[in-house]
Order: C-alpha cells, then sequence, then structure tokens
C-alpha cells in the first residue's frame, strides 16, 4: 500500500539521525502510528531528545518541547484565560499542549499539580481552563523522557500516569562500533561534510490514514487470547510460576491487553503484514508491561527485578 511504503520512509528518517537505537526508532514509530505516548528511561546522552526531534521533524506537524521543572505551573502546559481590554473579555490563550508531537523533557521534574494537568490531555485529549473544554489535536501524542540516575528533586509518575503511556521503553548505551560512529558523525557535522537529511513526505493526514490501516491488520482469536493470557498473568503470577506467588504485587489493568493487541498490529503493519503473530506480541509485551507491573516485597528480596518477572511470563505462558 502506498501509505504503509510512505509511512515507513520514516524510519530511514529516523537512521539519518540517530546511530543505532534500533528499538528505540521502531517504539517511536509504533507510537506516532497508533497515537501512543511513549515514556523514554535512559541516562544522559543516549539521544533520548535528540531521537524525539527527529521523529518530529519527519512529520510534517506542530512541535514544541517542554521543560519541565519543579516551578512549573498547570497553565504553564495548558494555557490559561487571558483579559482582553479591547473587547472586555477573557480569551483563551493556548499553551504548548496545543501542538500535535509534545516532548515533556524530565517529565519527572514536574510537581504533581502539572502531571496531573498532563494526565487529562493524555487520556481525553483535551484540555479544561476555567471551566471551559478545549479539544486537541488528533494527532496529539506525548514522547516524554526522564533521567533514572539523578533522583533529588523529582516528583515519581503516578500510577494512573504511568499507565497512560503505552511503551517505557528503557535506552541502553550504544555499542563500541555504534559509538565510533557517532563520533565520526560529529566531526562530519562540525566540519561540515555531513549529507543534509532527505525530507519525508509525511503528512498528519497521511499518518492518520496509516493509523488507521494498521488498526484494521488482522488479529486471530488465537492471538487475542495470547495478549489477554500475557497480561492476566501479571495479576496472578502464582498460578503460572507457583514459586513467584506474591512477587508481584499490582498487576496490569485491561488497558494494558488494548495497548498490547494495538502495538502488535502497529508492529505487523510497519513490517509489512496485515496479519499479527504471536511474535509480533511477544516483541512488544516488555515495554508495554513494563510500567504496568509493580514488584512486591517477595520478589524485591530475591533481587527479581521487572524485567525479569515479565521475561519469566514469556517464557511460561504458552504461545499458540
Amino acid at each position: 500500500m502506498q501509505t504503509q511504503a510512505e509511512f515507513l520512509s520514516l524510519r530511514k528518517h529516523l537512521q539519518q539521525a540517530i546511530v543505532g537505537q534500533t528499538r528505540l526508532m521502531d517504539r517511536l514509530m509504533l507510537g506516532l502510528l497508533t497515537g501512543g505516548h511513549v515514556l523514554l528511561e535512559g541516562a544522559p546522552g543516549l539521544a533520548k531528545t535528540t531521537a524525539v526531534k527527529a521523529l518530529a521533524a519527519g512529520v510534517a506537524a506542530g512541535f514544541q518541547r517542554v521543560q519541565f521543572t519543579p516551578d512549573l505551573m498547570p497553565s504553564d502546559i495548558t494555557g490559561s484565560d487571558v483579559f482582553d481590554p479591547k473587547s472586555t473579555h477573557f480569551r483563551f490563550d493556548p499553551g504548548p499542549l496545543f501542538h500535535e508531537i509534545i516532548l515533556a523533557d524530565e517529565i519527572n521534574r514536574a510537581p504533581p499539580k502539572v502531571q496531573a494537568a498532563l494526565l487529562e490531555a493524555m487520556e481525553e485529549r483535551q484540555v479544561t481552563v476555567g471551566g471551559k473544554t478545549h479539544v486537541l489535536p488528533e494527532l496529539f501524542m506525548v514522547l516524554a523522557t526522564q533521567n533514572p540516575l539523578e533522583q533529588a528533586g523529582t516528583y515519581p509518575l503516578p500510577e494512573a500516569q504511568l499507565d497512560r503511556f503505552l511503551f517505557h521503553v528503557c535506552i541502553d548505551y550504544p555499542s563500541y562500533d555504534e559509538e565510533l560512529l557517532i563520533l565520526q558523525r560529529d566531526r562530519n557535522t562540525h566540519f561540515g561534510t555531513d549529507q543534509k537529511q532527505e525530507e519525508t513526505p509525511l503528512s498528519p493526514a497521511l499518518v492518520l490514514q496509516a493509523r488507521r490501516e494498521a488498526a484494521e491488520t488482522h488479529a486471530e482469536p488465537d492471538v487475542e487470547r495470547y495478549v489477554v493470557s500475557l497480561v492476566s498473568a501479571t495479576r496472578n503470577i502464582g498460578s503460572l510460576i507457583p514459586k513467584w506467588d506474591g512477587y508481584i504485587q499490582t498487576g496490569a489493568s485491561p488497558r494494558a491487553s488494548i495497548a498490547l493487541l494495538r502495538s502488535a498490529c502497529a508492529l505487523a503493519y510497519i513490517n509489512g503484514r496485515d496479519f499479527v503473530t504471536p511474535d509480533d506480541v511477544m516483541e512488544v509485551a516488555v515495554d508495554v508491561l513494563r510500567h504496568r507491573v509493580i514488584p512486591g516485597f517477595k520478589a524485591q528480596a530475591d533481587n527479581i527485578d521487572r524485567e525479569a518477572l515479565l521475561q519469566g511470563i514469556l517464557a511460561e505462558v504458552p504461545v499458540p
């Protein structure tokens, strides 16, 4: 399909801007394709912000970066009512959230009241100011970053807000060869010898059309049952792995099942298929479930983290 081919040109654009980080690029594309929000976590200097900017540059849509700080106010992101002396009436002055792609940089540094304002935007795709509701753009998506190293002066994201993210992607350091290529590219850019990035033809209308096509990707009942089995296992892991009974304090909700199937459908779409396989589900499962599972005290005492719990579930749930 022509729409599919044009949407996939975004991958080439991202590869021109980012070295390695294939999984990160795929997750950003899947987030754009499903309309889901993405939380990126990694140490400074791992191209989190660069990746988001590259995605925004590949789409002819409004982009706004918001640096989250402890003194940020809800009106700083939602907008506010401003008195107009000419008309003697209040008019609404839109904030940064009224762009299609939002980069919420270091989201965990904002106080709870700001995160609460962002929660309505992420879930309802609207903001309420002065008792009036204002609808956000149809393409609206939040790409948030957080640094796992510095916790002083941060506010942990509430579980309700974490659940609104489609993916929680943990970014690792590049390989030796990738870091060498990063160094070479930086020198080429410094000396002006780096090639100019090619423009991509993506428009908001094309992205929305691709979303509709990806949502129509066929999923067999066996695949749907597999998705539900994986998610329900997080709520009763003891029945699946008896020695891990009590290892998960809180499991994933049905929203996770919806997110998992949507992500698998989108992955099949960007891989050129019109049907979902169990492998698609397994590929995205950890990033979909990572932030929706809370380990219990038993797991912490035995040094079993979320990654190990989810990998254990994937290994034990029968694959259709």
